[in-house]
């Protein structure tokens, strides 16, 4: 199985740039391009948040436009950035963003690695937080099949990066409850995150947990404290999650043209 992973879109309202600079559909459509274009071609896409800048319904609209050039099944989490009730009515056809609670929380079976989506969002707030029913909600899922490997997937990663802004906006709450859960299932392969717009991994619960860059622009890599969070026009990127014999290998990848490739010799 191959898995692509994206996140932190941040798509605005056509014409609309944020912070007056990044234009995020003119660095979508190149994303999409670049995961239809790979051979061979990822069986999903897994969208890890932030999947609009201010959870407007045009912003939903021009998503799911530029979304729809994706020749790839797609699959949507929410994070701080979004609005569930405008991510719900603007992909209807997703039945599994439809749930009868208040958090998109969905498990998807029908690949060889299982799918555990986790809702971190706090509304109106940047920070997330995981309070017990959604941590209930992973164990019931977790302790349904027990043997079978399994990504775990969340916007706000549940680990402190060093990058103290973006920390004080991570997950707030819950984490050490989450850690102790994913402990006990063995089979959790990864626990894969957006929110920090840049490649990160840590230890987590006898597994790994990873953040992933963003398809526009990332935060500038700056540890400790800071007068003011940053962020840099670093190529943009992607990852892709390789799972074969029992091992799942990830890679991280830019996005745009570059000279290349060249044989050696």
């Amino acid at each position: 199985m191959l898995i692509a992973q994206i996140t932190d879109l941040h798509m605005r309202t056509p014409g609309d740039k944020a912070y007056g600079i990044i234009d995020p559909a003119a660095f979508l459509a190149p994303a999409v391009r670049a995961l239809n274009a790979l051979t061979p071609r990822p069986d999903c896409v897994l969208i890890t948040g932030d999947l609009t800048d201010l959870g407007k319904p045009v912003e939903y609209q021009a998503l799911r436009e530029h979304l729809q050039a994706l020749e790839i099944p797609y699959f949507l989490l929410p994070g701080n950035h979004d609005d569930r009730a405008q991510l719900r009515a603007a992909f209807p056809d997703h039945a599994y963003l439809q749930g009868a609670g208040p958090y998109i929380q969905y498990a998807v079976d029908s690949y060889p690695l299982r799918l555990l989506a986790l809702d971190t969002v706090v509304p109106m707030k940047s920070h997330g937080e995981l309070c017990q029913e959604r941590l209930d909600w992973l164990d019931a899922r977790l302790a349904e099949q027990p043997g079978r490997p399994t990504l775990v997937l969340m916007h706000h990663p549940p680990f402190l990066t060093g990058i103290e802004h973006m920390d004080d906006i991570g997950l707030l709450a819950g984490a050490p409850e989450l850690e102790r859960i994913v402990a006990r299932y063995p089979n959790v392969e990864r626990v894969l995150c957006g929110h920090l717009h840049r490649t990160i991994f840590q230890r987590f619960g006898g597994t790994i947990a990873s953040t992933c860059p963003g398809t526009a622009h990332q935060l500038a890599l700056e540890l400790g404290p800071r007068p003011t969070l940053q962020y840099i026009m670093e190529p943009p990127g992607y990852q892709l999650h390789w799972w074969k014999g029992g091992n799942l290998v990830t890679h991280h990848a830019v996005i745009g043209d570059y000279p290349g490739p060249y044989p050696f010799g």
